[in-house]
């Protein structure tokens, strides 16, 4: 009984967690990054950054930073980027943390960004690297959108890799899409505007799905019992938060208890 009615009040409080998001999407950014491969690493440095994507849940305005753009703006031809990945990276970073600066009360939603290996930590350590000083953003502005699901769905809602097998099962367009492995493979043959392409569509289906996800039209694997539960104690506690259909139902019973008491007698 104890592990249904935990995982009703995990998936309750998940949702109201996504349903906050909503109540003031102009504060919440949508972030997503594209970067080196970071598997089959032998030197021990972390993965170079490519790109990054920060859009607007309420206006879908886009703030995008890439190698490629500052390049441009510096005149150093794409062949010429990775012999100064280095000063590119740098002020490509210098951007970003800048646009953090000035976006301190907001709320950042992502897909698995929370650790060394791919995350707002990972960003923040390759600024330190190139002698940036990273402002933080705070754990409790971070939204996982990743483990959210989970929590309202169930580990089971969809396929793996998660984030591709939604947008194929809810037919969201994957144009310039471009999975791990591809990712690599493009960084390798510096197609670094490929690179953020895919940055930018990504950023885009994660507001997709979380819209769909708060007005309840994701199309998930999840069944009713695995999602809600089924367990006698789920119902017992929805009945204490709806009183009124609880008072209703005491109402029908003492009905029902005096109509067959008149009929008996």
């Amino acid at each position: 009984m104890g592990q249904h009615l935990e995982r009703f009040r995990d998936r309750r409080k998940a949702a109201k967690r996504l349903s906050a998001l909503f109540s003031h999407p102009e504060h919440v950014l949508v972030a997503h990054y594209s970067c080196e491969s970071f598997y089959d690493r032998t030197d021990g440095r972390t993965p170079r950054i490519t790109s990054i994507a920060v859009r607007n849940l309420a206006s879908a305005q886009t703030h995008s930073f890439s190698i490629h753009k500052v390049a441009e703006l510096r005149h150093v031809p794409l062949p010429d980027i990775s012999a100064n990945y280095d000063q590119l990276e740098k002020a490509m970073l210098d951007e970003f943390f800048e646009f953090i600066k000035t976006h301190q009360n907001y709320t950042w939603l992502h897909w698995n960004m929370r650790d060394i290996n791919y995350g707002f930590q990972a960003i923040e350590h390759r600024y330190r690297v190139l002698s940036g000083a990273p402002l933080e953003i705070p754990e409790s502005q971070k939204f996982d959108l990743s483990r959210e699901l989970i929590s309202i769905y169930g580990v089971r809602y969809t396929g793996h890799p998660r984030l591709e097998s939604l947008v194929e099962k809810n037919k969201i367009t994957a144009r310039d899409f471009l999975a791990g492995a591809a990712e690599a493979e493009a960084f390798e043959k510096k197609e670094f505007v490929k690179l953020h392409q895919s940055t930018l569509r990504k950023a885009d289906i994660l507001a997709n799905i979380a819209h769909r996800a708060a007005d309840n039209s994701l199309i998930t694997n999840a069944r009713w019992h695995e999602r809600f539960g089924m367990h006698p104690a789920i119902l017992i506690e929805w009945l204490k938060e709806h009183w009124v259909y609880s008072l209703l139902g005491l109402f029908a019973l003492v009905f029902s208890l005096a109509r067959g008491w008149q009929l008996f007698f």
